[in-house]
């Protein structure tokens, strides 16, 4: 069974300008700036069926222009038990419609549905329990000034992962421009 998502890869050269945000953090395990992408819809350990049936799915994908995406600035997920350092992306209505475009795809190929709300995102580190709310808190007051780094999408990626915590790295499966 292959472990499946969808996302907007993140280009290199933002994902070297994410790269200096990395480090410093006790108990995060920072993921490779190779790995980095904007995860539209997570569909997990699938049969081999339903993925098929997925990316055919993924062939009826409206016709759209190019995304405009913008990291905005450092987070965490998780509040009083932080689990992710993330750089957080402007929700526009154009990346909430292809994300929802994922989710019917996903329901019509058979998975359920999502249970978390969607928050765009690329995550920069995986936090263990050393990496504590005072620990994180000291990490985002001490990071440096975050410029806002934007950049186009103009397709969406399927991804594949490792069967573990992380999953990277990440093979690219197949890639469905917009047009």
């Amino acid at each position: 069974m292959p472990r499946l998502f969808t996302a907007l890869a993140v280009p290199p050269d933002i994902a070297a300008g994410l790269a200096p945000f990395q480090g410093g953090l006790p108990g995060a395990r920072w993921i490779a700036p190779g790995d980095f992408h904007v995860t539209l819809r997570f569909l997990g350990d699938v049969e081999r069926t339903v993925a098929e049936d997925f990316l055919d799915l993924l062939g009826e994908m409206r016709p759209r222009g190019p995304l405009t995406v913008t990291l905005e600035g450092l987070s965490v997920f998780g509040g009083g038990k932080p689990r992710a350092i993330l750089a957080a992306i402007h929700p526009t209505p154009e990346i909430l419609d292809i994300q929802a475009e994922q989710e019917r795809f996903a329901r019509r190929a058979g998975l359920a549905p999502e249970a978390r709300r969607f928050t765009p995102h690329v995550t920069l580190a995986r936090l263990r329990r050393e990496a504590n709310p005072e620990a994180v808190a000291m990490y985002l007051s001490q990071a440096p000034v975050f410029t806002p780094l934007t950049f186009t999408a103009d397709r969406v990626t399927v991804f594949s992962a490792r069967e573990s915590t992380g999953g990277g790295p990440y093979i690219a499966e197949a890639e469905i421009p917009f047009g």
